[in-house]
């Protein structure tokens, strides 16, 4: 992800300002990035020399950061125009800085639990070079106990000979980017593939034997209406992926998009306002029900809950430790936040140089991990106070009491015997609930 900074909407924003305008939606942990700093950074190499706690699981994402275009409403580091030799170059260091990880006494001997490659779009590397790049890495932190290995897809950049490929390396979960089935509309939005490569791309994926495969989808793209939204989710059903990823369409700074707007002295974004993006997930959700599907968050909903997992979110929303290599990828280790330089050529010579990339990083205490992982877990839908208690000696139930209390008299969730569980309707919104927990110090600052 990027690291250039958009201002979060708050609750009270969000709840009374329905149009879409620039800024992050998204809530994706906490504290906010504006109170990460470079100094804390600097101290990393202090906290890589003290062998962790063996019982935290331990994760791994790699970032790839090359796509044949752009998106209009990407946010995250990417670039469109390396040539083989510079790409190699950067899969060399992202090895290096692998390699300082797992001789540190933090991590060395410990496995992975869980594997990620994001982007950008994964899948635009070669079959060579997806073979040498997860070769080095498996022998510096084997995957014998990894659970799950996701990896990100562009339907375009797919056939079958690069699917069996993909799927003898060990991945588990193919996500497919899908997001809109219009050939238009995915024109419009900058997106590389076009409709027909969707449906030949998902057919060989399922050909090739992975054990889950994801469609995100993306509610609220430039030209998006209900009629093509209906039309997408019948052929989402009809496609019965394993798992379905919703977002809705958010406009941080640094997108093409916002760019635009500026060019047009525009506020508002040229996509849907927030009361129709969540009226469109809930039909989503609704036909997905229908169908046999699941709603296991905000944002998914899986067609077998006892098969399809996401040990990747699931272990991270429960303070799980993760290895964040590349350009601009966040780490979480020892309760502490950091995040890359975001400039690809600074993030190769920093690494060739022997140094850890880190340009801020957060300190964070027991009490702000555990609101981190209270508000992470609300996105499922309910929060057992148990957890809490067990984890942290925390009463959340008292701890939040009046933030429970606001939410059940809003129509927004209830206790049961156990937990908090979010209405659908809180589910939709739930990224604009969750400021309410934050500590006041963290309150109505820029969330990135």
């Amino acid at each position: 992800m990027s690291a250039e900074s958009l201002p979060s909407q708050s609750c009270d924003q969000a709840e009374v300002n329905e149009e879409t305008k620039a800024g992050n939606y998204f809530v994706s942990n906490y504290p906010p990035f504006h109170f990460w700093d470079p100094g804390t950074a600097r101290h990393l190499p202090e906290l890589l020399d003290v062998p962790s706690a063996i019982e935290t699981p331990l994760g791994l994402y790699f970032h790839i950061p090359f796509c044949r275009k752009r998106c209009h409403f990407c946010y995250f580091r990417v670039y469109t125009d390396k040539n083989a030799g510079e790409i190699q170059r950067y899969l060399d260091a992202g090895i290096r800085e692998l390699e300082r990880y797992a001789r540190a006494p933090f991590v060395n001997g410990r496995l992975p639990q869980f594997v990620y490659f994001g982007g950008g779009t994964p899948s635009y590397l070669s079959v060579p070079q997806l073979r040498s790049l997860t070769d080095r890495m498996k022998a510096l932190l084997p995957w014998t106990a990894a659970q799950e290995v996701t990896f990100e897809a562009e339907p375009g950049t797919l056939n079958e000979a690069k699917l069996h490929a993909i799927r003898e390396l060990g991945v588990t979960r193919l996500s497919l980017g899908v997001e809109n089935f219009d050939s238009h509309i995915l024109e419009i939005n900058g997106r590389a593939h076009k409709a027909d490569e969707i449906q030949r791309a998902y057919k060989a994926a399922r050909a090739a034997g992975f054990p889950q495969i994801n469609v995100d989808l993306i509610s609220g793209m430039v030209e998006e209406t209900d009629e093509n939204w209906r039309e997408n989710i019948r052929k989402l059903v009809d496609m019965a992926p394993d798992c379905v990823t919703i977002y809705q369409m958010e406009v941080p700074y640094n997108t093409g998009i916002y760019k635009q707007m500026k060019v047009d002295g525009k506020l508002v974004a040229p996509v849907a306002d927030w009361a129709t993006k969540r009226g469109w997930v809930d039909y989503a959700f609704t036909q997905l029900e229908q169908a046999g599907y699941t709603v296991t968050s905000g944002y998914t909903a899986v067609r077998d809950p006892s098969k399809t997992k996401f040990v990747y979110r699931d272990s991270l929303w429960k303070g799980a430790d993760l290895i964040g290599a590349g350009v601009a990828s966040f780490s979480h280790i020892g309760g502490v936040h950091f995040q890359n330089v975001a400039e690809i050529g600074q993030y190769i010579d920093t690494v060739e140089a022997g140094e850890l990339p880190a340009s801020r990083a957060l300190a964070t205490t027991p009490e702000e991990r555990m609101i981190r992982e209270l508000i992470l877990q609300m996105k499922l839908g309910r929060v057992d106070s148990s957890y809490f208690q067990q984890k942290f000696a925390e009463d959340v139930r008292v701890r939040f009491g009046a933030q429970w209390s606001d939410l059940a008299s809003r129509g927004l969730g209830e206790w049961d015997s156990g937990g908090f569980v979010l209405t659908r309707a809180a589910l939709l919104k739930v990224d604009t609930l969750l400021h309410a927990f934050f500590l006041p110090q963290h309150q109505n600052s820029r969330y990135t």
